[in-house]
């Protein structure tokens, strides 16, 4: 009786779909659970903020709330402070500071502490790397700052040796000189960077944001300079607005294709010309295929998308 059924190429069909029906909803969500950790970790995100000169990491910690987009429910957000230094334009005066300041308003040709701004990105670097060793991918850090946090983040991006995510320069200056293009990794090179700036900004001069995207095209990196009129030496919520759609674009996401075999051992012989003999994989040659079996190949391939777990 059995053996007459299996003959039969519809209930033979039948069986080989239903059983991967089965498989699919009862063997392999359990499979994909069993290593969680690596699915999240190498699909997930990282954005550290840095902050400006005598501001402090929690209190621009609320920036992340207007992210709404779910891309963003896997991103792990980092807004360190700055250490307390004493800074040249404040007349010495301690204040949290990444790297010495000598004169305000900033403008294209104001002095550079270039040393103090080399120790501040090693700082950095190993925040990233912290992330990266925690199984990130690099193409999924974004480093982003306002102001002195601004060109402490366009100098980190630049001197890291891999590709990043991308960089987000709000009102800040290029905190070095042009010898430094030198330095550059040719892998940071490839790092995308965001330029906004405020036309109305009084701090940190939009001369000073203007004299960014030339140094950049010299360098050979990719800059996207936004200008806002009106604005003054602050961050608005079309800045943030416009920054998350451009963190969107460049998000790495994991996808997992997951292939499912299945194997029916047929009692008679069946014909495999009756047009249900699907063939042998590419993969698999036909003298590694077990005696009295047929072998039917079939092949799910859904794709499922790990960057929000």
């Amino acid at each position: 009786m059995h053996s007459i059924l299996l003959t039969n190429p519809i209930v033979l069909l039948a069986v080989i779909l239903g059983s991967t029906i089965i498989f699919i909803l009862f063997l392999q969500p359990r499979h994909l659970s069993s290593s969680p950790k690596s699915d999240s970790m190498a699909a997930r995100s990282f954005v550290l903020w840095l902050h400006g000169l005598g501001d402090s990491g929690p209190a621009n910690e609320p920036i992340k709330t207007l992210f709404r987009s779910s891309e963003f429910r896997n991103t792990k957000w980092s807004f360190p402070s700055a250490p307390e230094n004493p800074v040249t334009c404040n007349y010495g005066m301690r204040m949290p500071s990444w790297f010495d300041i000598q004169e305000i308003p900033v403008t294209a040709d104001s002095p550079k502490a270039e040393s103090d701004v080399l120790k501040a990105v090693q700082n950095v670097h190993a925040m990233i790397d912290k992330e990266v060793a925690a199984g990130t991918d690099p193409n999924n850090v974004f480093v982003c700052g306002f102001s002195q946090g601004g060109a402490l983040t366009l100098a980190s991006v630049l001197l890291y040796p891999k590709k990043l995510g991308g960089g987000a320069v709000f009102s800040g200056w290029v905190p070095f000189n042009s010898s430094m293009v030198e330095k550059f990794p040719e892998d940071a090179k490839k790092t995308p960077i965001l330029w906004s700036h405020g036309m109305a900004d009084r701090t940190v001069l939009f001369e000073a944001g203007q004299a960014g995207p030339p140094f950049l095209q010299q360098a050979g990196v990719t800059c996207e300079f936004k200008a806002y009129p009106g604005l003054d030496h602050s961050i608005s919520n079309e800045e943030l607005q416009f920054l998350e759609s451009w963190i969107k674009t460049r998000k790495r996401t994991l996808l997992v294709r997951v292939r499912v075999r299945v194997r029916v051992r047929v009692i008679d012989e069946l014909d495999v010309r009756s047009g249900l003999w699907l063939g042998y994989p590419p993969w698999l040659g036909q003298d590694e295929v077990e005696p009295n079996y047929h072998h039917f190949y079939w092949f799910y391939q859904p794709l499922f998308d790990y960057s929000n777990v």
